[in-house]
């Protein structure tokens, strides 16, 4: 059995300009793990997930992903960045689902999905339309295949978004607030496909507000506040017993 960490970060930083949005981060991931991070607006929880598929380049530290340092090779002690090709090859590992669902407008819910593994994999078109109807019936929406997304709800949306990025075959998943843009009738159905992900055993990173989920469904879970980990533990642990005034203040607020 593979003991490698999915996701090592070894003190992370991150600048915008002088803005230092990332200050050191070090956490791990292990291969199976559900990792919620919460933190108010600003911490840096979305800028760490864009680093962790070379989105964002880091400015010090080192990101590894399945023990393959992301975005860079290493020579000695020193850090050559990779040529976007390259660093695109490691991305195809790594599936991202962003607040603002991205969709293609112009394509309908199932060229959303086989469009990537038929363009990057080269999957042959047959197979990648077979596994396409699987991955948007998974979700909810098999009826919903021919439907383009401005004919789609913002869940529904939302959920193509997801598929998309199992399409791939990911073996790391990455989910910036996916129920941030959404009306509150629709966030559950999100949740639910993501509950499902992570009882198939999806290794999942998530960005949230939604503490139920992350009580729920996190085997971890990681305070953020300016661009530094305050605190972290077993999420019932954590939200029922911070022990960080800033934890403190912040839940009290959110919960």
């Amino acid at each position: 059995m593979n003991k490698t960490p999915m996701v090592e970060a070894d003190r992370v930083s991150k600048n915008f300009g002088s803005n230092q949005v990332l200050k050191g981060i070090s956490l791990t991931v292990q291969r199976g793990e559900v990792m919620c991070l919460v933190g108010p607006s600003g911490s840096g929880k979305s800028t760490f997930l864009r680093c962790i598929n070379h989105l964002e380049r880091v400015d010090a530290g080192r990101l590894r992903v399945d023990g393959t340092l992301v975005g860079y090779r290493e020579k000695g002690d020193k850090l050559h960045e990779l040529h976007p090709k390259e660093a695109a090859l490691q991305r195809r590992d790594i599936g991202m689902v962003f607040q603002r669902f991205n969709l293609f407008p112009h394509m309908t819910a199932l060229e959303n999905v086989v469009e990537a593994p038929m363009r990057v994999k080269k999957n042959q078109k047959a197979a990648a339309i077979t596994r396409a109807r699987e991955l948007l019936a998974s979700v909810g929406l098999a009826d919903k295949a021919d439907s383009y997304p401005a004919h789609l709800s913002g869940g529904q949306q939302q959920r193509v978004a997801i598929a998309r990025a199992l399409a791939m075959d990911p073996k790391l998943m990455l989910f910036d607030e996916p129920t941030s843009a959404l009306d509150p009738e629709l966030v559950g159905d999100v949740l639910d496909v993501m509950k499902k992900l992570a009882l198939d055993g999806m290794t999942m990173i998530v960005v949230t507000h939604e503490m139920g989920f992350a009580r729920e469904v996190a085997d971890s879970l990681v305070f953020m506040d300016g661009g530094v980990v305050v605190e972290s533990g077993v999420p019932r642990e954590l939200l029922a017993n911070p022990q960080h005034e800033r934890t403190k203040a912040f839940l009290s607020k959110v919960l």
